[in-house]
């Protein structure tokens, strides 16, 4: 691909970034609308976590093959086809009769989703091919994963309570199809030199995994844990996933590269992004139903409560990506991590009454962790990484994050709906309790994680793993 001018490469990055931006925001978007969804469509918990988890759970199956298929078929009409799916979907959610058609358009949404992210990163590292520059264009992407997903609830209380629950999707169409209109103008087409062959038995492999799984936590509070339903998917789940870790390494070009786990600092970021992504699904699940079903806010004022998780998004993503490339991922996780784990300790106190400065003070803690985690997570996901495998690397870690927030979504409401269940009279605080102390581990692991995979001994790791890698092939820079 011809070096482009600096006007024109910025304006790449903005296109790619409008992508991320309603791709994230739809992460968290229908979160505040979830309790006026339930009594529009007459939704159990168990209805609106599949509404958030049959998004979340289609994008990260489909992440990995949309990235290869775009190496194959090309980068810019990837992502063109799939602005023109999560835009089609995103109307069908709005018009959505039942809670069956929602759940079905939402995965239409998810599959124009997939190809937009990872092809993205692949058009930014092909773009930008001065060091500095692309380590700043990677850390201003991981800044807006951070700020799209923090200010989904935001402008979803704004749409919900001042139009309906509709809106929030209808919202998405004109972002992309100005979008759609800009890549056209300003993306120059690219192509992998040897792209990935598809992998179909590893993506259905990795779709079962997913899908059994989720489908077992979600449905364990009605069916029960000795339900022959709920035994038959956590099987499934399990044995998928063996047969994923055998099959994965015999292939020539497999669906999942194994040996980027060789890398600490590469699985430590998987395993970083799972734990946050978890903590964050968690949070704002249990959080909207707080806020509206036992404080009685409108879905307005409940947005407006999660303000301060989008304000320390803005301002603290960007200076997490600075901090990223001047002094490396490890202290922006150490502040992720200690922050994450002292706003789910704060929330573990949580009541009916417990005081509205408290509970605002808890989500700034928490919207500083959720700030500082995502440029460290994207920077060392394709540090080290030839350019030609950055989209596959960055696929893997937005594949984490999804499939972090799908589990952390499944998590939080299984527990919330066994606690309500087992301990009726005790309220939704009590029963909510246990999924604050999820959060608290969640948090601790970030931690522990960060410590663990940014010393001398991963680096090492992430250098041979490298080394491996290339074969001649240009690296992305690893941060220090």
């Amino acid at each position: 691909m011809p070096e482009l001018s600096r006007r024109r490469r910025i304006a790449v990055l903005s296109i790619c970034c409008m992508s991320l931006l309603i791709v994230g925001l739809d992460n968290t978007i229908v979160n505040v609308a979830l309790p006026s969804i339930a009594r529009d469509l007459h939704a159990p918990v168990s209805g609106m976590q599949w509404t958030v988890d049959a998004y979340t759970l289609v994008l990260a199956s489909l992440l990995l093959l949309s990235g290869s298929t775009a190496d194959r078929i090309g980068r810019r009409r990837t992502f063109q086809t799939g602005l023109v799916v999560f835009a089609v979907g995103s109307l069908l959610c709005g018009l959505a009769p039942s809670l069956g058609w929602l759940v079905v358009f939402r995965v239409m949404q998810a599959i124009g989703g997939s190809m937009l992210n990872p092809v993205a990163m692949s058009i930014i590292t092909n773009t930008f091919t001065d060091r500095r520059e692309r380590a700043r264009a990677i850390g201003v992407w991981g800044g807006v994963v951070g700020i799209s997903m923090a200010l989904g609830p935001v402008v979803g209380g704004a749409l919900v309570g001042s139009v309906d629950w509709r809106a929030i999707f209808w919202i998405n169409v004109p972002v992309a199809v100005a979008a759609l209109v800009l890549t056209a103008l300003f993306v120059p087409e690219s192509r992998a030199p040897h792209p990935r062959r598809i992998d179909p038995v590893g993506q259905v492999l990795v779709i079962v995994t997913l899908a059994s799984l989720t489908y077992a936590i979600i449905e364990v509070p009605s069916k029960g844990w000795g339900s022959p339903v709920i035994i038959g998917f956590a099987v499934a789940a399990v044995a998928a996933l063996a047969a994923l870790i055998v099959y994965e390494p015999r292939r020539r070009e497999p669906l999942i590269d194994v040996r980027f786990f060789r890398s600490a600092p590469f699985s430590g970021a998987s395993l970083i992004a799972m734990s946050a992504f978890s903590a964050f699904g968690g949070f704002l699940f249990i959080n909207t139903l707080y806020l509206q079903d036992v404080r009685h806010l409108s879905p307005f004022h409940a947005g407006l409560c999660t303000l301060p998780i989008a304000a320390m998004a803005v301002v603290f993503a960007p200076l997490s990506g600075r901090l990223v490339g001047e002094r490396g991922p490890r202290p922006s996780l150490l502040i992720a991590g200690t922050t994450i784990t002292l706003s789910g300790l704060m929330l573990t106190r949580l009541t009916e009454g417990t005081p509205l400065l408290w509970l605002l003070v808890s989500y700034a803690v928490f919207g500083l962790g959720f700030a500082m985690v995502n440029a460290p997570i994207t920077n060392t996901a394709v540090s080290g990484m030839p350019i030609a495998q950055a989209g596959v690397a960055a696929a893997v870690a937005s594949t984490s994050r999804q499939i972090g927030q799908s589990l952390g979504v499944a998590i939080a409401g299984s527990v919330l709906a066994t606690g309500l269940a087992a301990h009726p009279a005790g309220g939704f605080a009590q029963a909510s309790r246990a999924g604050w102390w999820i959060v608290v581990g969640y948090g601790a692991a970030v931690l522990v994680l960060g410590i663990l995979t940014t010393g001398g001994w991963a680096k090492a790791t992430a250098e041979r793993t490298a080394a491996r890698l290339t074969s001649g092939e240009t690296k992305v820079p690893v941060a220090s």
